[in-house]
């Protein structure tokens, strides 16, 4: 069950085999969410905490005027809400954006990690830093990249992101979003991520076609994206 978490935090640093029993024992719950479907809602107080198995999810909030900011994208191996655990009552909704399998870790079991396991508490601490890199990485793509720079960064992100947890193959991934949530995502109306797409294609830099992306030159894309993956702390290090 926690397979790919223990690859997403290894490649920071090593868990040894009884932070990884203690993972074993406090994530349980393993249930399927359809796509479209809150697996944590804005304003709710989770007891627990989400580990996402399989597909993608989104953090998102929704404007009065009924428009969505998608403000995180989660794959498989990534906590969806571990920092609940601390800030108790949720500012945002967490949604399946594709039919997902997630598994919970409940708050009281994670408080007695907190206190028994220092090294393993710093590792999922580490997880929640990194998600903030993220979103200060986000920040600066959305204010000042161009709109194909800020596409080609995202898939640069996933690309690495999924490539950690064996999710890449033949430099191809499975991304089940439609357009108009990856607009979402960009902040950008659905004719200009179109737009944008058939520029990166016209380049041929990437391929979408039946939800498996493919990318044809990584460096390249990595060029119009401007991405340095050090956001990622992909170093294995002692933490």
């Amino acid at each position: 069950m926690i397979e790919l978490l223990i690859l997403n935090l290894s490649a920071r640093d090593t868990l040894d085999a009884g932070e990884i029993g203690e993972l074993e024992r406090v994530i349980k719950h393993e249930r399927l969410v359809p796509t479209g479907v809150d697996m944590v809602r804005e304003g709710s107080r989770p007891k627990e905490s989400t580990l996402l198995l399989e597909g993608i999810a989104g953090r998102y909030r929704v404007l009065e005027d009924g428009k969505r900011q998608i403000t995180a994208l989660h794959v498989p191996g990534d906590f969806l809400d571990l920092h609940a655990f601390m800030l108790k009552t949720m500012d945002h909704g967490v949604i399946a954006l594709s039919p997902c399998k997630v598994a919970a870790a409940e708050h009281k079991d994670l408080k007695q990690v907190t206190e028994t396991c220092p090294h393993l508490t710093r590792m999922l601490w580490l997880s929640t830093v990194i998600d903030g890199a993220i979103h200060r990485e986000w920040i600066v793509a959305m204010g000042r990249r161009s709109k194909k720079g800020h596409l080609a960064h995202l898939i640069c992100e996933l690309f690495t992101r999924l490539s950690v947890v064996g999710r890449v193959s033949d430099n191809s991934f499975h991304l089940p979003l439609s357009q108009a949530e990856v607009a979402d995502t960009l902040g950008l109306s659905l004719v200009h991520l179109n737009k944008t797409l058939q520029k990166l294609r016209g380049d041929d830099v990437i391929r979408w076609v039946d939800r498996i992306l493919t990318v044809l030159d990584w460096n390249e894309l990595k060029r119009i994206a401007e991405f340095d993956d050090s956001y990622l702390n992909l170093i294995h290090e002692p933490r």
